[in-house]
């Protein structure tokens, strides 16, 4: 499994690649840069590794706490935090649904203290206006996000089948043998 810095690296190296592509794909320079910033964003602070103390864990600083719960919740390279699609669906489920607490929380406070008007049902129908009228830009950000996870995850994958090869070989390495079934002790016919 390649390192901190490695994943690092692979981010950084495969960037003019993602920023190459989606300009061809969108030939839109905003939906480039929120593809390229997302998948930079993944591939340095929100890639599958925060369910361990690692490097995108830390880099979360003084807000790395939020993290803990996940970590707790999941177990390191399990498909839910290193799986295609579903690992960067949770991770980003996982903040907006933090997120959301505070915010909930923070108008609360703020209608208790200042008194001022708040509608969570305007709230909800304006949000989701412009999640309609922005949805290139949203699926954007989603697709640049999943491209950072999918490095980091194909990166793990290609260190631990080397490691396997190096150890076992190619044909053991790549193709491990089935385990062989055990034969049950069948009691003797008289």
């Amino acid at each position: 499994m390649p390192s901190g810095r490695t994943h690092d690296r692979i981010t950084l190296w495969t960037l003019p690649w993602i920023v190459g592509g989606s300009s061809i794909a969108t030939r839109n320079g905003v939906l480039t840069l929120i593809v390229s910033g997302a998948f930079l964003f993944s591939g340095l602070m929100f890639g599958p590794d925060l369910d361990i103390y690692s490097v995108q864990y830390k880099r979360w600083g003084g807000l790395r706490w939020i993290w803990l719960p996940y970590q707790k919740m999941l177990r390191h390279r399990s498909y839910w935090s290193h799986g295609p699609i579903i690992g960067t669906t949770l991770r980003l489920l996982y903040l907006l649904s933090g997120v959301g607490l505070v915010g909930i929380f923070g108008v609360a406070i703020a209608q208790a203290v200042w008194n001022f008007p708040w509608n969570w049902h305007v709230f909800i129908h304006r949000t989701l206006d412009q999640l309609k009228l922005h949805s290139a830009e949203a699926i954007a950000l989603w697709i640049g996000l999943e491209l950072g996870s999918l490095s980091h995850a194909i990166a793990d994958t290609l260190g631990s089948t080397h490691q396997r090869v190096r150890k076992k070989g190619w044909k053991d390495g790549i193709f491990p043998p089935k385990p062989k079934k055990r034969r049950r002790n069948s009691p003797k016919k008289r």
